[in-house]
């Protein structure tokens, strides 16, 4: 067994239901659906697969829930990165109404597994899209007409006034609410996936990280002390896939989110923070979000690094917008402060596909994964299961490489992002 491999240092880790290590695999198996990546997209797949009687065995390069699964700022966001009326001008009215009828069906999967599987993750209901300028609110107005036509109800927009009654700042002129929003401890949901997987015979190997994959009528799966061999293989590493199969490398670019915790606050401190326990995401291009934790922590992320480095003091990089966002935390202590890796496609669009007959990935969720990567895991599972209708609405979605190759791709997108950065601060 390989030496212990420990959890990112966020609070996430430290607050973890579950701190055991399951063992690395060792030989050389067989299985029905080789699975690379014990995250969101992996784990979702394992189990509605396990649940249609396949036997699963899943590979994790580190720790179950290492990558952005277990270290992302644990909101229930709907649709993608892209909305659906992006869909609707750039590939039509029938790939709209398709994808549009499954914008919202992630977050139903993960209260699905929450309940069936009685997950401990302190899941919590309500998530507000907050407007710092009078344009961003005219748009929270539109998205709200525009999801309500795909049949998304439980949404209500909030004045200058009414958004007061759910974040105690100054420095927003109104939002939406979603009602159908909520937020969670990340890490121990995905935890708890695992544990469900396990509770229908899937199979779990950590510290087994993939080096090879080698396409056939059963495909091979290798890693340093062993293999699978599958009818099936799902690829499902995202950000943390590296250059395994350099296909998909092309297609997508890692980045970096910054989050940090506060020191436990006083129930009067949260009451005034946030007094209906809603979650909070602003509607800046490089946008911030907050939410409270279930011990009564302020958890903030915000920020982007392009091409997933690991930036210098992250806690002076986040806490002057958290204090802008809340004053009277200016003398606040900070007890946690990490990076989690999201992948950024270029049409900002999540990427699924098959690679020969019987390897299928997905990948590339923009920051918008924690609902998707829980509905691709279902999509994946119903095409590996031979109804193929849905995932294929996805692979006919346009997947062109980032330009610039690896010398210029980070640097061009960097400078993108520049721009729409500069016109949230502008008011634009």
């Amino acid at each position: 067994m390989s030496a212990p491999i420990a959890h990112t240092g966020s609070y996430y880790a430290a607050s973890a239901n579950d701190k055991n290590q399951r063992p690395a695999l060792n030989g050389d198996i067989s299985t029905d659906v080789c699975i690379i990546g014990a995250g969101f997209t992996g784990l979702s797949s394992a189990i509605h697969l396990a649940e249609l009687g396949f036997k699963v065995t899943v590979l994790e390069g580190s720790r179950v829930g290492f990558g952005a699964s277990g270290r992302n700022g644990g909101q229930i966001v709907h649709s993608y990165s892209r909305d659906i009326d992006f869909i609707e001008r750039h590939y039509g009215q029938d790939t709209a109404t398709a994808m549009g009828s499954m914008a919202f069906e992630g977050g139903q999967v993960i209260r699905g597994f929450v309940d069936k599987y009685n997950i401990d993750c302190d899941l919590k209901n309500g998530g507000i899209f907050a407007a710092c300028n009078p344009g961003q609110l005219k748009e929270m107005e539109g998205k709200k007409a525009l999801w309500e036509r795909y049949g998304h109800e439980q949404l209500e927009m909030l004045s200058a006034d009414g958004i007061k009654d759910y974040v105690g700042s100054e420095r927003y002129v109104g939002g939406l609410l979603d009602k159908s929003g909520g937020h969670f401890h990340p890490l121990n949901l995905v935890l708890g996936e695992a544990a469900a997987l396990e509770s229908l015979g899937g199979q779990i190997f950590e510290g087994s990280k993939v080096i090879e994959v080698k396409e056939g009528d059963k495909a091979r799966v290798i890693t340093e002390n062993g293999s699978v061999t599958a009818d099936y293989v799902i690829v499902a590493g995202n950000a943390y896939l590296g250059d395994l199969i350099p296909t998909l490398e092309q297609k997508a670019i890692p980045c970096g989110t910054q989050v940090l915790t506060t020191e436990p606050l006083s129930e009067a401190l949260q009451k005034e923070l946030l007094p209906k326990d809603n979650c909070v995401e602003d509607c800046n291009y490089l946008l911030d979000y907050f939410r409270l934790s279930g011990d009564g922590r302020l958890i903030y992320g915000g920020g982007v690094t392009y091409g997933a480095r690991e930036p210098d003091k992250i806690e002076q990089k986040i806490r002057p917008n958290l204090i802008k966002t809340f004053p009277q935390l200016s003398n606040v202590k900070v007890d946690y402060a990490w990076t989690g890796n999201f992948l950024l496609t270029l049409m900002r669009l999540p990427q699924f596909g098959r690679i020969g007959s019987n390897i299928y990935y997905a990948q590339g969720y923009s920051g918008h994964g924690v609902a998707s990567s829980h509905l691709a895991g279902r999509v994946m599972a119903e095409a590996i299961k031979g109804q193929a209708e849905r995932f294929d609405v996805f692979t006919r979605l346009p997947q062109p490489n980032f330009p610039g190759g690896r010398t210029f791709r980070i640097p061009l997108t960097a400078m993108g992002a520049w721009y729409y950065n500069l016109r949230d601060q502008l008011g634009f």
